[in-house]
């Protein structure tokens, strides 16, 4: 039964991190190859908030605030760039993220941090808190994607010299997504920190970044429902398959390339091509 508690609370915190590069990404347009920098920062301050004794729910807030702080720093250096210099940019913040944590033993340095104290729900009880938090990411996203904020976001990510032309601050919405986005990466480093027990450097580096990017992807860039599903999966798949784990890279490496070639709209095209089809057969 705990292996089971275990997967669950890693697929809600792992749907979290999706989601939260979805909203970027997938609602605004901006790639990101430096996600995991954000559920890092989460993590680090939400862990070393607990080791100074505060309980662990009272820390998801700074968690949140750090991360969404630094995404409005990145969010503001990248104003000036596009597409592809974007992605080397927050590729960069993830490589400089992690240098400094190398580098300095009060955030542990090479040896990561562990020993910090447990929530006091049990695993149960931090199973069904972690399914709540990821419940209300999507809910928040949703809300965001049928509101005016997400039109815009949308309009930006179809064409952004037409959104200035018509007005739109880009500059100022750019920056919600950024900071909105990696705020909600915040708290899953959060909840991922309390979960393992332990974190480190090694966390929270390029392949983490590549993989949720992949998520996104696969489900289908701006879909919630499949982004969700896609994640869940994803991250079940090297617990189904222990083979898996070994070549994780690799699997998520030819998913992605075989989305891109066939179904570059991820689960979510592939969904919608299938619902067409049968309502043209039965017409």
């Amino acid at each position: 039964m705990d292996y089971e508690i275990s997967l669950v609370t890693t697929i809600a915190i792992t749907v979290m991190f999706a989601l939260s590069l979805n909203l970027i990404t997938g609602f605004c347009g901006q790639i990101s190859l430096g996600h995991a920098a954000f559920l890092g920062l989460g993590a680090y301050t939400s862990a070393m908030l607990c080791q100074a004794g505060l309980p662990f729910f009272l820390t998801l807030p700074f968690a949140m605030l750090m991360a969404g702080l630094l995404g409005l720093l990145v969010g503001l250096a990248s104003l000036r760039v596009r597409a592809d210099f974007l992605a080397i940019t927050t590729m960069g913040v993830g490589f400089i993220f992690i240098g400094v944590v190398r580098q300095q033993e009060w955030m542990g340095g090479e040896m990561g941090i562990t020993g910090f104290p447990a929530s006091g729900m049990g695993k149960a009880g931090f199973m069904l808190a972690s399914l709540a938090l990821a419940a209300l990411t999507a809910g928040l996203s949703l809300y965001i994607q049928q509101c005016w904020m997400g039109r815009v976001f949308n309009g930006i990510a179809e064409d952004e010299d037409t959104m200035r032309v018509l007005g739109i601050d880009v500059p100022r919405y750019k920056l919600a997504a950024f900071a909105i986005g990696t705020a909600l990466a915040g708290a899953a480093g959060a909840m991922y920190a309390q979960n393992l027990k332990f974190i480190g450097p090694d966390s929270f580096g390029f392949v983490e970044s590549v993989t949720v990017l992949s998520m996104v992807v696969v489900g289908g860039i701006g879909s919630v429902f499949w982004v969700t599903i896609a994640a869940a999966v994803l991250s079940a798949l090297p617990g189904w398959f222990q083979f898996i784990g070994d070549y994780k890279l690799l699997v998520y490496g030819a998913l992605l390339f075989a989305m891109m070639r066939f179904s570059p709209h991820g689960l979510a095209g592939l969904a919608g091509h299938w619902i067409a089809r049968a309502k043209g057969d039965r017409a």
